[in-house]
């Protein structure tokens, strides 16, 4: 099974420790489950966690990009797949999640939410949030 994580997931795991990431971030350490990611998606990443609202100092910053590096196999960006996104920075994910024809975009941002009917038409991609991926993949 194949997982494209947006940045608010890999936030409530790295930052937050939300119990609903907990089966996601031990899926990702068995075979079986693995998270795909661009360089851009990391770079967003980088950027959110260096904000001084998380006041995560420069080492744990690293730390917590080492585990997502560790976490996903890096692919390059993808072309558009022509699904209307309202917010332009959400368009990676997407884009991404389609051409590797992902199983799962996980995510709890509402304009890649709103795509849950047209990317499973289209494409057949789940979007919605890791607690909806856990229970459908029972974990």
């Amino acid at each position: 099974m194949t997982l494209v994580v947006d940045t608010n997931v890999w936030l409530d795991w790295l930052v937050f420790d939300d119990a609903r990431v907990r089966p996601l971030a031990a899926a990702l350490r068995a075979p079986g489950v693995s998270a795909i990611a661009t360089v851009p998606m990391l770079d967003e990443l980088q950027a959110v966690l260096a904000r001084p609202g998380f006041a995560l100092a420069a080492d744990q910053r690293e730390a917590m990009l080492a585990r997502v590096r560790t976490a996903v196999r890096l692919c390059a960006p993808a072309p558009d797949c022509r699904l209307p996104c309202t917010d332009p920075d959400d368009r990676k994910f997407i884009d991404l999640a389609v051409a590797q024809r992902a199983d799962w975009l996980l995510s709890r941002d509402k304009a890649l939410l709103r795509l849950r009917r047209p990317a499973a038409a289209r494409f057949g991609l789940r979007i919605g949030p890791p607690e909806a991926w856990a229970a459908e993949a029972c974990l």
